[in-house]
């Protein structure tokens, strides 16, 4: 075979080149937003604008005096920690039964757990206005917190039962052929196996709650205004950069968790 068929051989096709352009291309359109943000965030405008006129760190030294943001994180906090908690206590014990029991309405159960996917996040905030509104429910924790697993349990669904099918399970029946109980098996064997999943999926709803607003919009927006919530209500008042760096700092903290979350997962995974 000649030089010049081997090279030839070598050049990637039209195909190729066209492909990596699009992926290039749809990174591009997914993070220039985030890169704009991150920009305006140390600019020295006044208002919100593009591109910065100067470099300040003002807008961040301004964040710890806007109660209003303070008071929507604690709020955050803590709606989407007690919602993901109860999504945990729900969520894995049901996906078990679904992935290791037949019996009569299966695929309906199954199926319930995962509709809050279809259904527009402002059908059922509109569905807790009607149903809490006249107990006096709404503009509490109770309120939110139950939109919050509502819209959240499908995803640590998903995570568990994908783990559950693709994980090898075998070595619960030798735990039970030895005498481990029930529990013994789900807590010694089970959950380690599985615990990448669950993990996964008690992340996607933790940031799936804490960044929720249009049930805590319909919910409690009078009486436990979430952190969206009091950034939608500064961005409508206010046009400072301030918001900015608020952004700034929750991307952060996002990418922050799930660093730690593979890191651990697969610490386990290697322990394993």
């Amino acid at each position: 075979m000649s030089t010049a068929q081997l090279t030839f051989k070598k050049r990637p096709s039209g195909g190729r080149i066209a492909f990596i352009s699009l992926v290039v291309l749809m990174y591009i359109f997914l993070l220039a937003p985030l890169a704009i943000v991150v920009v305006i965030s140390f600019s020295s405008n006044q208002y919100i604008s593009f591109p910065p006129e100067g470099f300040t760190l003002k807008w961040y030294q301004m964040l710890p005096s806007k109660q209003q943001f303070m008071t929507g994180l604690g709020h955050s906090l803590v709606t989407a920690s007690i919602a993901t908690a109860i999504v945990l206590a729900i969520g894995v014990p049901a996906a078990l039964a679904i992935s290791k029991f037949e019996f009569r309405g299966k695929g309906a159960i199954e199926a319930f757990f995962l509709s809050p996917l279809l259904v527009p996040s402002i059908v059922i905030a509109l569905g807790l206005v009607l149903l809490l509104g006249p107990y006096g429910l709404t503009n509490t924790y109770l309120s939110i917190i139950l939109g919050h697993v509502g819209i959240t349990i499908p995803y640590l669904m998903r995570t568990t039962l994908m783990s559950l099918a693709t994980s090898d399970t075998s070595c619960e029946e030798a735990a039970k052929v030895l005498g481990a109980s029930g529990f013994t098996v789900f807590r010694r064997v089970t959950l380690p196996i599985i615990a990448p999943g669950v993990i996964a999926g008690a992340v996607l709803a933790f940031i799936v709650s804490f960044d929720e607003i249009v049930i805590s919009l319909f919910v409690a927006e009078s009486g436990k205004p979430t952190l969206p919530v009091q950034v939608m209500r500064y961005v409508e008042n206010s046009a400072d950069a301030v918001v900015a760096a608020l952004s700034v700092i929750l991307i952060l903290f996002s990418i922050l968790v799930v660093v730690i979350v593979e890191r651990l997962t697969g610490l386990r995974k290697a322990l394993n």
